[in-house]
């Protein structure tokens, strides 16, 4: 059975021939991150070690969203599956836990949803045109999201009076434990809204403060992102994870994997605060892409432009 990656990872430690084939794993992750390239015999070597985890909780174990210490529990995945972070199309095994496996809380959301409807006073009046200022009125009420929203939205929007460039890696952190510790009923309503106009639109674009958390002054390279999303446990988790939820797939009905819009639509609130943030690209669509570019790719452009298509040109989104 899977079980948490940090409780795999003290019971190997307590064994000694699995303690030995876990630091060969980590010698070999290592190497990865300094991008290092091993020879053929490390590379077998680094193979074995992974095969000698046979039956071990190490490799089936998994990592939860919303736990206290996620990136160790990520840093111990992708060491033990360190063979699979070869190339990008090989992301394919989700570090984390099936939501279905994971606890869902009970939210008050209906009951302030019903509190923002009986109010008739006028800061709620825009609400009925308006569902992404509803959306953010029901967050307001409640303690949690009012803070963790306002946290994240004062960090992203220091600097931008002046010429001073926003703090992005605290602007993307604020991003994340907001998505990660907030319940869904308000995260999903808050970035997800369905707006008929322009000034609805202009707002779920800016749920997540663009200038600091998405946009660059010029457009980077898709191969670029990328890079620094493989770099970063967290992000390639992530991307992971959209991988493994998010994939069309041609013979299925509705051309996704898992038939699983809901399971897509989180992975995808993931991807929001790492290297790869998507967002709306305007104010009268609901098209999402990367802040990112295939100009310039070279023999590579094949490869960034299925990058970006993952976003731009994805059914399951």
């Amino acid at each position: 059975p899977s079980s948490d990656c940090v409780m795999a990872e003290q019971l190997c430690l307590s064994d000694s021939t699995c303690n030995a084939t876990y630091r060969t794993l980590e010698n070999c992750a290592l190497a990865k991150t300094r991008l290092l390239s091993l020879d053929h015999d490390s590379r077998v070597r680094c193979l074995n070690a992974e095969l000698d985890l046979g039956n071990s909780s190490l490799l089936h174990c998994k990592c939860h969203r919303r736990m206290k210490r996620q990136e160790h529990c990520l840093r111990i995945f992708w060491t033990v599956h360190s063979s699979m972070t070869d190339g990008y199309l090989n992301l394919e095994t989700s570090p984390y836990e099936n939501s279905a496996n994971e606890e869902h809380w009970k939210t008050d959301y209906n009951k302030l949803a019903a509190l923002v409807s009986g109010k008739n006073c006028s800061q709620f009046a825009g609400d009925a045109t308006n569902p992404c200022l509803r959306a953010t009125h029901i967050c307001n009420l409640s303690k949690k999201c009012f803070r963790l929203r306002t946290d994240y939205a004062s960090i992203c929007t220091k600097g931008a009076a002046s010429e001073d460039v926003c703090d992005r890696r605290k602007c993307h952190r604020g991003l994340r434990n907001f998505f990660e510790k907030v319940p869904e009923d308000f995260t999903k309503r808050i970035l997800f809204c369905p707006c008929q106009d322009e000034f609805c639109g202009e707002r779920r674009r800016k749920t997540i403060v663009p200038d600091c958390s998405f946009q660059y002054n010029t457009k980077p390279n898709c191969l670029w992102l990328l890079d620094s999303c493989l770099e970063d446990h967290i992000c390639k988790s992530r991307l992971a994870d959209f991988q493994q939820n998010c994939q069309p797939v041609d013979m299925s009905p509705d051309a996704c994997s898992l038939h699983n819009h809901a399971a897509c639509l989180q992975a995808y609130m993931g991807m929001i605060g790492t290297p790869m943030t998507p967002n709306y690209v305007s104010n009268s669509s609901v098209e999402v892409s990367l802040w990112c570019t295939c100009e310039n790719s070279g023999n590579q452009k094949e490869k960034c432009d299925q990058i970006l298509g993952m976003f731009e040109s994805n059914k399951c989104l």
